[in-house]
């Protein structure tokens, strides 16, 4: 049994095969997600139902699970930053920068190679899209005796 946050099997096993700079796309749940990311991505169904799970909650998870490097969003229609990115920072925290796409350079990001794993949520929010960058584990191993 593991002593941590996040034990979705499928998850655990496409984050634990990235690294540093890899990208992970938390995907709403209007996002064309069959197309929306390159071919060979993990793709993590977590849309239980419309609204459930949300972005947010499934950042809340991977924001302890993972070092976080950046964070780029949908923008909207007008070129401003959605509602949603506020909880996004918050839960991030001022150490994380975010970049704003436009929707359809926010698709061309999703859909570079090194976009390793998609998360389909069920969030019903429009823009509330996340593409996170693994960053760099900096401190030493968690494990007893390492």
């Amino acid at each position: 049994m593991l002593n941590v946050e996040l034990t979705h099997p499928d998850l655990l096993q496409a984050l634990a095969s990235s690294g540093h700079g890899t990208k992970v796309l938390i995907a709403d749940g209007n996002y064309p997600h069959n197309t929306g990311a390159p071919a060979g991505a993990s793709r993590i169904a977590l849309n239980l139902r419309p609204g459930l799970l949300t972005v947010d909650q499934i950042l809340e998870v991977l924001a302890v699970s993972m070092p976080i490097e950046a964070a780029e969003t949908m923008t909207t229609e007008d070129g401003s930053e959605a509602p949603c990115v506020d909880g996004y920072r918050r839960i991030l925290g001022p150490g994380v920068p975010f970049l704003g796409h436009e929707r359809f350079a926010f698709y061309e990001a999703a859909r570079h190679s090194d976009v390793a794993v998609l998360i389909a949520s069920g969030d019903q929010r429009q823009y509330a899209n996340l593409l996170l960058t693994i960053g760099v584990r900096t401190s030493g191993s968690s494990l007893p005796g390492a």
